[in-house]
């Protein structure tokens, strides 16, 4: 039988139940003229403390020379001495076409005027070929973006700088002016010896786009590096990161790396059966804009009149309790001949309250 719990219910129901749809509606992510729809976790390339199995081995990742493990901490590519180089690189080649990499990670130092080589992610044919690009081969077939403490010359930017750099498989990589001829994309940050954790975010979407966002300043605060578009990576790249030290040094880190493989539309595309988010309530998958709004706002009508229905029901049911005897038979004693001895709710007493287990309302 309805009562003012069963409304309260009903209405805390409806209020949530609009809360996510609108959520699932709301919750997208826009890159330009193009909007990530929804995510899924790739665990073959993304790696947390502590970081090894049982075996002291990683089953996605491998890591290697002076690298080593803190399985509370980091993955230390390098540590705070000269003459380091550390790698750390993915098993398992990147399939999907377009995914979002998040990496945290860590530049410490003693000094504060002399450091350096710095650090680098790749997206590469190839996979832990150590040597003098931040710890990885030259003459690399894909991308590197280079996170680099030290300038090797001078420019009118500072440092430390975040360079992207496209290697074809045959160039050298230009040392003298820190890639500075090859660069494909590139901005300053202050990245080194912050008071946040330091994020670095890579958005790629195949034949359309890729973004570069860094996290160093605030929480949460993500400033755009760079956007390359129509970049062309190799097919089923893997995925890795690697750092040296040089005369000057510092401690290189991986806390973490997230990554996410990514379904994207453009915003003004036609619903499809990747990014259309259908509900019960709403539109079929072939429905125009304008029908799924009125079907939409209709339903909300049926269930907002069905919510008024009921609260007026329950309002008459409580009148009509407190006109033959109230709720539970207070003041009705056992019962009288017309059987109206309570509606089975049972009674504690007159100010008592309603004794449902152990608690008293």
């Amino acid at each position: 039988m309805f009562n003012w719990t069963s409304l309260a219910f009903l209405l805390s129901f409806t209020s949530l139940f609009f809360g996510v749809a609108r959520a699932a509606v709301d919750d997208k992510t826009r890159l330009g003229n193009n909007t990530i729809d929804r995510t899924l976790q790739l665990r073959t390339h993304s790696i947390f403390a502590p970081y090894i199995d049982h075996d002291l081995q990683n089953r996605w990742w491998d890591f290697g020379a002076d690298s080593y493990v803190n399985t509370n901490k980091y993955i230390r590519l390098t540590r705070n001495r000269p003459s380091q180089m550390g790698w750390l690189w993915s098993r398992l080649a990147l399939t999907p076409s377009n995914f979002v990499i998040e990496v945290e990670f860590k530049v410490t130092g003693d000094s504060s005027h002399l450091f350096g080589d710095g650090l680098a992610m790749w997206l590469t044919k190839g996979r832990a070929e150590p040597g003098p690009v931040f710890g990885n081969k030259d003459e690399f077939t894909g991308l590197g973006i280079f996170l680099d403490t030290y300038a090797n010359a001078k420019h009118s930017y500072s440092f430390p700088r975040i360079v992207a750099v496209l290697g074809d498989g045959k160039t050298k990589y230009d040392f003298g002016n820190d890639g500075d001829t090859q660069a494909v994309g590139a901005c300053s940050a202050n990245f080194r010896r912050t008071n946040v954790a330091t994020k670095l975010k890579v958005t790629y979407v195949k034949d359309g786009f890729l973004d570069v966002k860094v996290q160093y300043k605030a929480w949460d605060d993500w400033t755009d590096c760079f956007t390359i578009p129509k970049l062309e990576l190799p097919p089923n790249p893997f995925l890795g990161f690697s750092a040296m030290t040089g005369d000057v040094s510092d401690a290189h880190d991986i806390i973490s790396v997230s990554s996410y493989s990514a379904i994207v539309s453009p915003p003004d595309a036609a619903p499809n059966k990747h990014n259309r988010k259908s509900s019960f309530f709403g539109a079929s998958p072939h429905a125009s804009p304008s029908e799924g709004t009125w079907l939409g706002f209709f339903f909300k009508l049926f269930l907002l009149g069905g919510v008024v229905a009921g609260g007026y029901y329950g309002w008459k049911e409580y009148q009509r309790r407190q006109r033959y005897g109230g709720f539970g038979g207070v003041g009705m004693g056992g019962g009288s001949g017309n059987g109206m001895g309570g509606y089975g709710m049972r009674s504690a007493g007159v100010g008592g309250g309603f004794d449902y287990g152990s608690k008293r309302y």
